[in-house]
């Protein structure tokens, strides 16, 4: 394979899960880690090889933020591969249709980067304090999610530029002038941030293999 043309993921089940009482990576949906129903939609979907950043055995270690961990795992991916999607084990309801997606978006190759992203449902207020100083317009915003899909030169550039800390990395790819795509999310990709989260996602894959 052309390695300039294949696609290297990143599965990041590193973090202390502060809010969620403790790391998350062992926690389980159907006997089985969280972070291994991430591995598998990924590589499903079209991921070439996988790199796991997290603090156990078989991973490559996390660091301290976010970004510390990402940072990581792409040290270890060759310099001649030229795609990376990044995902948080955290949302283990992830299809490899989604991550099919993201690649064949990517894959075209007019832009820096490509992310899933749904519709925001809720009317949003920007507030000062405890008053409401307006309401946002959400018909040109959108919630996104992971996996993030990127030019892997341009991810590195942008890790190497940016010095702030950024939630995700496709806002770090933005501050260094890169094109983020969308492509349509999946309302049912949540983030398990919070111990209730998991119960949610635990109904949602039940019904989704009900």
């Amino acid at each position: 394979m052309d390695e300039s043309k294949s696609v290297w993921g990143l599965l990041l089940a590193a973090g202390r899960g502060t809010r969620f009482g403790g790391p998350k990576h062992d926690v389980e949906m159907d006997g089985i880690p969280i972070w291994r129903q991430s591995e598998r939609a990924l590589l499903d979907g079209g991921v070439d090889h996988l790199i796991v950043v997290g603090d156990f055995d078989g991973a490559v270690p996390g660091g301290d933020r976010r970004r510390d961990s990402v940072a990581s795992g792409l040290a270890a991916i060759s310099n001649h591969v030229g795609f990376v999607l990044v995902h948080d084990a955290a949302r283990p309801l992830v299809t490899a249709d989604l991550v099919r997606s993201v690649i064949d978006r990517l894959l075209v190759g007019d832009v820096a980067g490509v992310v899933p992203a749904v519709p925001v449902r809720d009317t949003l207020k920007r507030v000062s304090g405890d008053i409401v100083v307006e309401t946002v317009d959400r018909s040109e915003l959108v919630a996104v999610q992971t996996p993030q899909g990127f030019d892997l030169e341009m991810l590195r550039s942008a890790h190497a530029q940016v010095a702030t800390d950024a939630t995700d990395d496709a806002s770090m790819v933005e501050a260094i002038g890169g094109v983020i795509a969308i492509v349509d999310g999946d309302p049912a990709n949540l983030k398990v941030t919070y111990p209730e989260d998991l119960a949610v996602a635990e109904a949602l894959r039940s019904g989704r293999h009900g």
